[in-house]
């Protein structure tokens, strides 16, 4: 854990209030990027998913990519692991979507939808696969990824989404520098979407602060295996992430 944040306390109730839309499980600890300096003075580097292809694909497959037009490949005779790992290699070196363009952005979420397309899950809430911490690999929130900052003033430390089916309980957690927590109850809605209705935020893992009520969003599980979980928010944001630890727990 690191020492608090210097912002006072007393200050961010009201500023809770006026942030509604921030509080999305499917934007994990974005509200602490709308604070001023230095709260939300940040860098990047995060190479994570470079390593993760890096691991899946056969040696010197992964390669730097150039800024090219991408032509939609045909879905025909790949199989779900070949999709996985198409994905996967498109989103390497997007900087976790911060430095992805438009066609890039197109490109990504057309591959996520034909893995979609083959999830093995139907029903992710009634899966012991969706249990436990998962590490955010790609996004297209801009509240997460803030693209319009120079890259120092951008999150460079990894962000965790963890969920427990059993306890309807989830934690999203933000990492060096800050350790920025926050817990929620879920409501399922139907076997794949859920309410989110947040409870406790943790600024610098160390000050409880009492979420609002409004504090609250929705989240859909559309991907899921031993490895991978794709999520889209109720404001059409995509979430790709990558199991990496199956056995912990949210706290109640």
């Amino acid at each position: 854990m690191v020492p608090a944040c210097q912002l006072p306390v007393t200050t961010f109730p009201s500023q809770l209030k006026s942030h509604t839309d921030l509080y999305r499980l499917s934007s994990p600890i974005s509200f602490f990027r709308h604070f001023p300096p230095p709260w939300n003075l940040h860098n990047t580097g995060n190479l994570l998913a470079v390593k993760y292809v890096r691991e899946l694909a056969e040696p010197g497959t992964v390669k730097w990519r150039t800024r090219v037009s991408f032509l939609p490949s045909s879905p025909k005779n790949k199989s779900r692991e070949d999709v996985k790992l198409e994905l996967l290699k498109a989103i390497a070196e997007l900087d976790r979507g911060a430095e992805a363009t438009s066609e890039e952005q197109e490109r990504v979420d057309q591959i996520a939808r034909e893995l979609e397309a083959v999830n093995p899950i139907t029903e992710p809430l009634k899966s012991d696969l969706l249990n436990g911490k998962w590490e955010l690999l790609y996004t297209t929130s801009k509240s997460i990824l803030q693209p319009q900052r120079p890259k120092i003033f951008r999150p460079f430390g990894k962000i965790y989404q963890a969920i427990n089916a059993d306890t309807l309980r989830a934690q999203n957690i933000e990492t060096w520098p800050y350790f920025n927590q926050v817990t929620a109850n879920l409501v399922p809605l139907n076997a794949r979407r859920v309410a989110v209705k947040f409870d406790r935020f943790k600024i610098g893992g160390l000050i409880p602060i009492v979420a609002p009520g409004r504090a609250r969003g929705e989240l859909e599980i559309t991907y899921l295996d031993e490895e991978i979980r794709v999520s889209r928010g109720d404001k059409g944001n995509l979430f790709i992430l990558k199991m990496v630890d199956p056995a912990y727990r949210v706290p109640s």
